[in-house]
């Protein structure tokens, strides 16, 4: 596993398959969140499978499956509400956990400061820079 946390209570991961299911519930994490669609890559799991697997362990999971480059207000707000919702800590995924840091930037531009957001990023191995610049121009 590749758990890269950004918060206390927020990781980002590249996929995970039901074998990390047991491995994410003994980290302490209460909550999965998908949001790589399925098919999008030959061989990768079914959303339906890891929720299976998850829900056996005990473990709350969201799918809001987003198309890599494709980030719309409407995804930006579901994805906000679930960081709301979910129990945490919160495991969120997709194919690289590069769309998840993504969304999470973007949801927190405005609530923390953007050289906090980059610099947490960084440190999981994501550069948000440039997004978080488009999000200043605006």
């Amino acid at each position: 596993m590749d758990i890269r946390p950004l918060t206390k209570e927020f990781a980002v991961s590249p996929q995970i398959d039901v074998a990390h299911i047991k491995e994410i519930a003994g980290a302490g994490f209460q909550s999965i969140l998908c949001n790589r669609p399925d098919g999008e890559e030959f061989g990768q799991p079914e959303f339906e499978a890891i929720e299976q697997a998850a829900k056996a362990e005990g473990l709350e999971i969201r799918s809001i499956p987003i198309i890599s480059g494709m980030i719309t207000p409407e995804a930006l707000a579901e994805f906000d509400a679930a960081l709301k919702d979910l129990p945490k800590p919160i495991l969120a995924y997709c194919r690289s956990g590069t769309r998840c840091t993504m969304l999470w930037a973007a949801v927190e531009h405005g609530r923390r400061d953007d050289s906090e957001i980059i610099d947490r990023a960084a440190k999981a191995g994501y550069d948000v820079a440039p997004l978080v610049r488009q999000m200043q121009a605006r």
